[in-house]
Order: structure tokens, then C-alpha cells, then sequence
């Protein structure tokens, strides 16, 4: 590369306007990315839906019908 050409290329990355175009688009990336992880949720882990207990067998035994089903006393 000619010195010329490397010279005009060192000027142009140092101008103001490229480092605040640069600045700004850095600026925009933080924003967008930070919004993206305060709305991101969470996943369930399947850990966590396989520790449900099974109820025991005493709870989960029926109770044992009357007649009545409704239990009404009759007159």
C-alpha cells in the first residue's frame, strides 16, 4: 500500500464522525442486548417437573360408600 493511501485511511478511522457512527452503533448494540436479557425467560427444568411426589397410598385409597351417596337422612 502506498504511504498516501495508508495516511488518507488513518485519517478517516480518527475523523469525528466515524468514531461517534461507531460510538452510537456500540451504544445501540449494549441497549438492544441488555433489553433482550431483562425480557428473556427462564426455562422450566425438567427437574424440576419430575420431583412431584406421588400422593400416598393411604391418601389416595377412596372412602367407602354408603348407600346414600348423598348422605341424606331420610324422614
Amino acid at each position: 500500500m502506498s504511504k498516501e493511501l495508508f495516511d488518507l485511511l488513518i485519517q478517516v478511522i480518527k475523523s469525528w464522525q466515524v468514531l461517534a457512527v461507531t460510538g452510537a452503533l456500540l451504544l445501540y448494540i449494549f441497549l438492544v442486548s441488555y433489553v433482550a436479557r431483562l425480557h428473556h425467560r427462564p426455562r422450566e427444568s425438567f427437574k424440576k417437573a419430575k420431583k412431584i411426589k406421588a400422593a400416598p397410598e393411604a391418601e389416595a385409597a377412596p372412602e367407602e360408600a354408603s348407600d346414600d351417596e348423598l348422605d341424606l337422612e331420610e324422614e
